[in-house]
């Protein structure tokens, strides 16, 4: 008695091609005709003859290479940070044209991310967990703000520094914390609408607590800034999303080139805004040089207690206490390790893109836009190397991110 299978190539249209010969005796075969099938079946494992194609195809070359480039964000960002302040030039070509070409940007940004979103699923997810994304929204805007104006008001930041700095802190969560969510191995899909749920409440959130926070240091127009995040980051969202349901098979070719494109575009608009800081910069690190003495470690803690050092300070200050700040209250509240790891993160990274925007757009001083900038690339730095830490610490199953992704 044999049992015997035989795979044909495929064709266009899809066909059954699975034949089965169940010989009883070594005399006349009997051949049963096959039978229609609803979708085709599946095989996880084909032995024997290596010339069978697979019946599952393997995910294309060029969107494992896109989705491998687009991870590299931290390393664009730093690179054009260098770049920036060895020629700051070399961004004049952006900066001439900005706010607008600033606006313009973020809002591309932000319907590549429209594009991959289907708020269905994001829906039944919010029904499934309501509890640990509503704590992660709140945590997102309390948290940060809350040590936006502390740690303003501590180091005695500049009004135009300090007003920037709680911009920074009142914007939502960025696209990249998804990123560095997956690396840690943790919540991605909690990551995800916590991110589009942050973003779509900063039309409301983030012009209300600027104003009240920022306040005190200059005139805010909080609904000047509601418009503003209207315009360039809900309304190309939810046209994104649109589009992703309406033309389906525009934006399947599209989508792989979505991220990559969105974190270019991103360190694109952070080096520009920094580019402009530069020469200010230089010319303070220049004079504080000058006036110390000729050792080189003296030299340096010139350069960083002057305008540059205190920004950095107060940019890795903000973005360590969402961090660690965010992770702790989420074990307080006793969620499980890779919710606590997607909430630390998503309330550490910020929408620094959007700062940018809104301080170019809405402030006369280009100093308040310095912190977003400047966030950028230290934020993401930050983000990644905790993302990195966290995959190597077993206190998180490293199968619990997939099994989340199934759920």
């Amino acid at each position: 008695m044999s049992l015997t299978l035989r795979l044909s190539p495929f064709l266009y249209p899809p066909q059954n091609h699975l034949k089965f010969t169940f010989r009883p005796h070594p005399s006349k075969p009997t051949v049963l005709s096959p039978k229609k099938f609803t979708s085709p079946p599946t095989i996880k494992c084909v032995r024997g003859n290596s010339e069978h194609l697979p019946l599952t195809p393997a995910k294309p070359r060029l969107e494992n290479v896109l989705s491998t480039a687009a991870s590299l964000y931290p390393l664009y960002v730093t690179v054009g940070g260098i770049v920036a302040c060895l020629q700051p030039s070399t961004f004049s070509w952006f900066v001439k044209r900005g706010p607008g070409s600033y606006s313009l940007t973020l809002g591309l940004i932000m319907l590549a991310m429209g594009l991959t979103l289907e708020l269905k699923d994001l829906l039944n997810l919010f029904i499934q967990r309501p509890l640990s994304i509503l704590f992660g929204c709140v945590a997102q805007y309390t948290i940060m703000p809350t040590f936006g104006m502390v740690i303003s008001k501590t180091l005695g930041l500049s009004p135009s520094l300090s007003v920037g700095l709680i911009l920074l802190a009142c914007c939502p969560g960025g696209a990249a914390s998804n990123v560095v969510t997956l690396i840690a191995r943790g919540d991605v899909p909690l990551s995800t609408v916590l991110t589009v749920c942050t973003t779509l409440g900063a039309v409301i959130a983030t012009p209300l607590l600027t104003m009240i926070l920022a306040g005190t240091y200059v005139p805010v127009d909080a609904v000047g800034l509601s418009i503003s995040t209207l315009q360039v980051v809900v309304a190309p969202v939810l046209l994104g999303s649109y589009i992703q349901s309406s033309f389906p098979v525009v934006v399947k070719i599209v989508t792989p080139f979505a991220p990559l494109f969105a974190v270019l575009a991103s360190s694109l608009l952070a080096c520009s805004v920094f580019s402009e800081n530069v020469v200010r910069l230089k010319s303070s690190m220049v004079n504080a040089t000058l006036a110390s003495d000729a050792t080189l470690i003296n030299r340096l803690q010139s350069i960083l207690s002057g305008e540059l050092g205190v920004v950095i300070l107060s940019v890795l200050l903000l973005h360590f206490a969402g961090f660690l700040v965010g992770y702790l209250s989420a074990a307080i509240c006793r969620f499980r390790e890779p919710e606590r790891r997607a909430i630390s993160i998503e309330v550490g990274m910020q929408n620094s893109a959007l700062g940018v925007v809104l301080a170019t757009s809405h402030f006369t001083s280009p100093v308040v836009a310095l912190p977003p900038a400047m966030s950028a690339v230290i934020m993401n730095i930050m983000g990644s190397s905790l993302g990195f830490f966290w995959r190597h610490i077993n206190r998180s199953d490293p199968g619990t991110s997939q099994e989340l992704d199934e759920k």
